[in-house]
Protein backbone atom coordinates (compact mmCIF):
# COMPACT_ATOMS: atom_id res chain seq x y z
CA UNK A 1 0.00 0.00 0.00
CA UNK A 2 1.39 3.16 -1.19
CA UNK A 3 1.36 6.22 1.20
CA UNK A 4 -1.01 9.17 0.66
CA UNK A 5 1.26 11.90 -0.33
CA UNK A 6 4.61 12.98 -0.99
CA UNK A 7 6.21 16.06 -1.18
CA UNK A 8 10.03 17.00 -1.71
CA UNK A 9 12.39 19.77 -3.18
CA UNK A 10 15.52 19.65 -5.36
CA UNK A 11 17.74 22.73 -4.68
CA UNK A 12 18.95 22.74 -8.65
CA UNK A 13 19.04 24.87 -11.29
CA UNK A 14 16.26 23.15 -13.13
CA UNK A 15 16.79 21.57 -16.87
CA UNK A 16 15.92 23.69 -19.61
CA UNK A 17 16.12 20.94 -21.77
CA UNK A 18 12.78 18.81 -22.22
CA UNK A 19 11.97 16.07 -23.31
CA UNK A 20 10.54 17.45 -26.90
CA UNK A 21 13.72 17.98 -27.97
CA UNK A 22 14.89 14.66 -29.22
CA UNK A 23 16.38 14.47 -32.63
CA UNK A 24 15.43 12.21 -35.96
CA UNK A 25 18.57 10.59 -37.73
CA UNK A 26 17.91 8.18 -40.84
CA UNK A 27 20.08 5.16 -40.79
CA UNK A 28 19.80 2.64 -43.45
CA UNK A 29 16.47 4.40 -45.12
CA UNK A 30 15.03 4.21 -41.30
CA UNK A 31 14.71 6.67 -38.99
CA UNK A 32 16.24 6.70 -35.82
CA UNK A 33 15.38 8.84 -32.57
CA UNK A 34 18.05 10.14 -30.27
CA UNK A 35 18.57 11.97 -27.43
CA UNK A 36 21.23 15.04 -27.96
CA UNK A 37 23.80 15.49 -25.65
CA UNK A 38 22.08 18.30 -23.35
CA UNK A 39 18.88 16.34 -22.64
CA UNK A 40 20.50 12.92 -21.90
CA UNK A 41 22.32 15.66 -19.08
CA UNK A 42 19.15 17.21 -18.41
CA UNK A 43 18.02 13.13 -17.92
CA UNK A 44 20.99 12.39 -15.88
CA UNK A 45 20.59 15.05 -13.54
CA UNK A 46 17.16 14.47 -12.78
CA UNK A 47 17.11 11.16 -12.27
CA UNK A 48 20.37 11.73 -9.60
CA UNK A 49 18.13 14.51 -7.73
CA UNK A 50 14.52 12.68 -7.97
CA UNK A 51 16.35 9.13 -7.15
CA UNK A 52 16.78 9.97 -3.49
CA UNK A 53 13.14 10.57 -3.11
CA UNK A 54 11.88 6.86 -4.43
CA UNK A 55 9.05 5.77 -2.77
CA UNK A 56 9.45 2.67 -0.69
CA UNK A 57 6.00 1.61 -2.62
CA UNK A 58 5.09 2.81 -6.00
CA UNK A 59 1.84 4.45 -6.75
CA UNK A 60 -0.36 1.47 -8.47
CA UNK A 61 -3.64 4.03 -8.38
CA UNK A 62 -4.84 8.09 -9.75
CA UNK A 63 -2.53 10.34 -8.61
CA UNK A 64 -2.11 14.36 -8.61
CA UNK A 65 1.40 15.48 -9.77
CA UNK A 66 2.11 19.12 -8.87
CA UNK A 67 5.71 20.56 -9.45
CA UNK A 68 6.65 23.91 -9.04
CA UNK A 69 9.63 24.83 -11.79
CA UNK A 70 11.77 27.83 -9.99
CA UNK A 71 14.91 29.02 -12.06
CA UNK A 72 16.95 31.55 -10.83
CA UNK A 73 15.97 35.07 -10.36
CA UNK A 74 17.94 37.36 -12.37
CA UNK A 75 17.76 41.27 -13.93
CA UNK A 76 14.49 42.77 -13.27
CA UNK A 77 13.24 39.38 -12.20
CA UNK A 78 11.99 38.86 -8.79
CA UNK A 79 11.50 36.64 -6.15
CA UNK A 80 7.75 34.48 -6.59
CA UNK A 81 7.43 36.31 -10.19
CA UNK A 82 5.79 33.43 -12.79
CA UNK A 83 8.35 32.43 -15.51
CA UNK A 84 6.34 33.34 -19.10
CA UNK A 85 9.30 32.18 -21.02
CA UNK A 86 10.48 29.20 -22.15
CA UNK A 87 10.80 26.10 -21.94
CA UNK A 88 7.04 25.41 -21.55
CA UNK A 89 5.59 23.50 -18.57
CA UNK A 90 4.02 20.62 -20.46
CA UNK A 91 7.25 20.07 -21.84
CA UNK A 92 9.04 20.01 -18.52
CA UNK A 93 6.92 17.88 -17.04
CA UNK A 94 7.18 15.07 -19.54
CA UNK A 95 11.43 14.17 -18.82
CA UNK A 96 9.94 14.73 -15.27
CA UNK A 97 7.53 12.24 -15.41
CA UNK A 98 9.93 10.01 -17.51
CA UNK A 99 12.51 9.60 -15.09
CA UNK A 100 9.82 9.60 -12.12
CA UNK A 101 8.40 6.35 -14.15
CA UNK A 102 12.27 4.83 -15.01
CA UNK A 103 12.60 5.41 -11.06
CA UNK A 104 9.43 3.37 -10.14
CA UNK A 105 7.75 6.12 -8.66
CA UNK A 106 4.42 4.73 -9.84
CA UNK A 107 4.35 1.34 -12.18
CA UNK A 108 3.15 4.03 -15.27
CA UNK A 109 2.85 7.76 -15.73
CA UNK A 110 -0.91 7.17 -16.95
CA UNK A 111 -1.62 7.11 -13.23
CA UNK A 112 -0.82 11.08 -13.37
CA UNK A 113 -4.46 11.86 -13.65
CA UNK A 114 -4.15 15.28 -12.43
CA UNK A 115 -1.16 17.98 -12.84
CA UNK A 116 -0.53 21.34 -11.23
CA UNK A 117 2.61 22.52 -13.13
CA UNK A 118 3.95 26.22 -11.97
CA UNK A 119 7.28 27.59 -12.95
CA UNK A 120 8.75 30.83 -11.20
CA UNK A 121 11.52 32.89 -10.73
CA UNK A 122 13.44 32.17 -7.19
CA UNK A 123 16.08 33.41 -5.39
CA UNK A 124 16.58 29.61 -4.10
CA UNK A 125 15.97 27.72 -7.60
CA UNK A 126 15.12 23.78 -7.78
CA UNK A 127 12.31 21.17 -8.08
CA UNK A 128 9.24 21.32 -5.85
CA UNK A 129 7.65 18.30 -6.42
CA UNK A 130 4.66 17.24 -4.91
CA UNK A 131 2.39 13.46 -5.52
CA UNK A 132 -0.63 12.80 -3.95
CA UNK A 133 -3.12 9.72 -4.03
CA UNK A 134 -7.10 10.79 -5.73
Amino acid sequence: MTQNSIEFFMPMLPPKSTAQMKKVTVVNGKPVFYEPDDLKAARSKLMAHLGKHVPKDKYTSAVRLTSWWLFQATGNHKNGQYKTTKPDTDNMVKLLKDCMTDLNFWTDDCLVASEVIEKYWADVPGIFVRIEAI
